[in-house]
């Protein structure tokens, strides 16, 4: 007969293997949201330099800053006029899922639904019909003429209509094409199961 000695803190060893499955999986989820929380990082910053993922953002029109003037303010950037849509831009763990962007349930702070407001900037509009009252034909003259502008050519006085067709200001897509590849979540995400797990399994 051969004996068999222990040696060693076989004690914690067996405290570790019987924790790992609780231990892997809270590594797994923490991972999960972590890269959930990167990504909405990087469409956040995306909007404010206005190049998510490097791709820059058509510059708004001239009509467009001398409306936001008027109404004073004197930001120049697409898409960040209070912030809500920039703000609604979120993470939600479902299941073994991360979901990374703007809830249908979203609402701006003029209850208007982000998610549509998103989803216009993404992929632009078709040409749309304005009709154009008395009352927005004077704000529009005089936004304008403090601007130094003339009427947009789009304008048509004799029947009240402006034609207006908004460009496609794209800030979810060139993030996710950017940073979401399937090889580069996966490195990112064994990193970090990798980090959480090194104290006790040692370093994957």
């Amino acid at each position: 007969m051969i004996e068999v000695k222990k040696i060693g803190p076989w004690t914690r060893v067996g405290q570790l293997l019987a924790a790992a499955p609780r231990r892997m999986q809270a590594a797994f989820d923490k991972a999960l949201l972590q890269e959930g929380h990167f990504l909405r990082t990087k469409i956040v910053e995306g909007i404010r330099e206005q190049a998510p993922g490097g791709r820059a953002f058509v510059p708004l029109a001239p009509t467009t800053l001398a409306i936001r003037q008027f109404r004073g303010f004197r930001g120049t950037k697409a898409l960040l006029v209070q912030g809500d849509l920039r703000n609604s831009i979120t993470v939600v763990k479902d299941g073994d899922r991360i979901l990374v962007g703007v809830l249908r349930t979203a609402r701006s702070r003029s209850g208007k639904s982000l998610v549509d407001i998103a989803a216009l900037q993404e992929h632009g509009s078709q040409p749309i019909v304005v009709r154009i009252t008395p009352r927005a034909r004077a704000f529009l003259h005089a936004a304008f003429r403090r601007a130094g502008l003339d009427e947009p050519s789009s304008g048509q006085p004799g029947i009240g209509i402006a034609i207006i067709q908004i460009p496609a200001r794209p800030f979810l897509a060139p993030v996710f094409e950017a940073y979401a590849q399937p090889e580069q979540i996966s490195r990112r995400f064994l990193e970090r199961v990798a980090s959480q797990l090194s104290g006790d399994f040692g370093r994957v």
